[in-house]
């Protein structure tokens, strides 16, 4: 369903009923589509709300496109939707997102779930790996490349193929922001505003976000955090163990 948002389009899938609501928040190149499997076993129980970040899947970009820009829109679209309690629920460059809308002290946010978040402070990457994703950008075969560099195993092909259309979806300037700016910003300063319970949850074989950096970079600046570690996936954890996801969502419900 299509909402306007601070007069942006934004895509949002909703499935279930109940409280807390749970607002799933996807990572870089993703959509909504990302949480497809860990909904299905929560929206029996659970109103779901799965959106489009600007300029991915089928939002619209949003000019500037910080980490402020899209926690703003975000906290737009809960507000339209007059939640009246939700847990933030966010992967990679979604957990970024959720942190700075957790810092903002929305009274309506009872906690969050980082999926291998990117951390507060700037993402460790490398100056050469930053400058071949900028150039690379809606290309399928470095997608897939990517893609297959950050899980621990195969994808099914169901699954390896939606990641890499919504890859290759990803608006230019959304995907140019992210790398050249989001990525890059600090907002390690706010984290002592964020009040809520906060469970971090690292793959044991992810590549990108390791479990020793997440837990120096974003544990260890929260007043109330706890790191889960999932054996067996990498980076793709919502796709490569929905169930052990699920399953540590529903903890904190």
């Amino acid at each position: 369903m299509q909402h306007i948002v601070n007069g942006t389009k934004l895509n949002v899938l909703e499935q279930g009923e109940g409280n807390p609501a749970l607002v799933f928040l996807h990572y870089f190149g993703g959509s909504a589509n990302f949480w497809t499997e860990v909904i299905a076993q929560l929206r029996h129980e659970c109103h779901c709300i799965a959106l489009d970040l600007p300029g991915f899947g089928e939002s619209e970009p949003i000019a500037g496109n910080t980490v402020k820009d899209m926690a703003t829109c975000v906290l737009a679209l809960v507000e339209q939707l007059q939640l009246k309690q939700y847990i933030l629920v966010g992967h990679s460059m979604g957990g970024k997102v959720a942190l700075a809308i957790a810092a903002t002290q929305i009274a309506q946010l009872k906690s969050l779930v980082l999926l291998a978040p990117s951390p507060p402070t700037p993402e460790p990457m490398e100056d050469a790996e930053r400058s071949h994703l900028l150039q690379t950008g809606g290309d399928r075969a470095a997608a897939e490349k990517t893609v297959r560099k950050i899980t621990a195993h195969s994808l099914p092909d169901r699954l390896f193929n939606r990641v890499i259309q919504d890859n290759i979806h990803s608006s230019p300037a959304a995907w140019r922001a992210w790398l050249e700016c989001g990525s890059r910003e600090d907002i390690s300063a706010q984290m002592s505003r964020i009040a809520v319970p906060v469970l971090i949850v690292a793959g044991a074989e992810d590549p990108v976000m390791s479990k020793d950096m997440l837990q120096q970079e974003v544990v260890d600046r929260l007043a109330i955090a706890r790191l889960v570690v999932v054996s067996q996936v990498g980076h793709l954890l919502p796709i490569e163990n929905p169930q052990a996801v699920s399953e540590l969502i529903q903890l904190t419900i």
